[in-house]
């Protein structure tokens, strides 16, 4: 059973409370595909004028959370394996978009890909600013 983006929105800030702290939201869900927004604070500015790193992080694991529920239904005990993030480009000060994407679900472990883009206020278009790969781990009752 999938869940919706409000449904998923609701469980990530129920299960991880920061993700209310960080402005964490969830735009919209469907099978393997969920697309999440950090809404924009200035004190998620690190030294320098950027979202800080960790911040971006966040967002990312969560987002592929969303993806992964978004596509087996709510499996709480699913857990972050492994998250590799590549930081691209310095984020605009604005909102962060993740879309993230199930590669690939298998019976133990969901394979995801994460593209953080930056929009741009003038031109609209958005700027990837981290490339990010993880994968949960699964329980095997689901």
């Amino acid at each position: 059973m999938s869940l919706t983006a409000q449904q998923l929105g609701e469980l990530i800030r129920a299960g991880v409370p920061m993700a209310e702290d960080i402005g964490f939201t969830v735009d919209e869900a469907g099978e393997g595909f969920a697309r999440t927004r950090l809404v924009f604070s200035q004190r998620l500015i690190r030294p320098g004028g950027t979202l800080s790193g960790p911040v971006q992080m966040a967002l990312a694991d969560a987002s592929m959370y969303a993806a992964v529920m978004a596509t087996i239904g709510q499996v709480e005990m699913a857990v972050t394996s492994n998250l590799s993030i590549n930081f691209l480009e310095k984020p605009a000060p604005g909102d962060l978009i993740a879309d993230a994407t199930v590669l690939r679900l298998g019976r133990r472990l969901a394979f995801c890909e994460v593209r953080l883009l930056s929009p741009d206020a003038e031109t609209g278009e958005d700027t990837l600013v981290a490339h990010v790969t993880g994968s949960y781990a699964l329980p095997g009752n689901r």
